[in-house]
């Protein structure tokens, strides 16, 4: 069951691809649970710590927000997805 914030399988199946694997270390959550975090935090505003648990920890969640944002890994899955949007047409 998908529930109202998270990502559709069709969405995950766009996105997926564009997530950057582990490379090493402890092995990490579940990438599309942590991504609907992501997800459902910014769609509702509230606080990283006040995260549904089934997400997962909200520091898990954040910290993996602010490293995919600080290495360009939204912008370039946004870049990505248009330009595959675009090549549909």
């Amino acid at each position: 069951m998908v529930r109202r914030h998270d990502l559709t399988d069709h969405e995950w199946e766009l996105l997926a691809p564009l997530i950057p694997r582990a490379s090493t270390g402890r092995p990490r959550g579940e990438d599309r649970r942590v991504i609907n975090g992501m997800v459902y935090k910014i769609r509702t505003r509230i606080s990283w710590r006040d995260l549904p648990e089934r997400y997962g920890p909200g520091k898990t969640v954040y910290t993996r927000f602010r490293r995919y944002a600080l290495e360009g890994v939204f912008t370039r899955a946004l870049q990505q997805m248009q330009a595959q949007v675009v090549s549909y047409r």
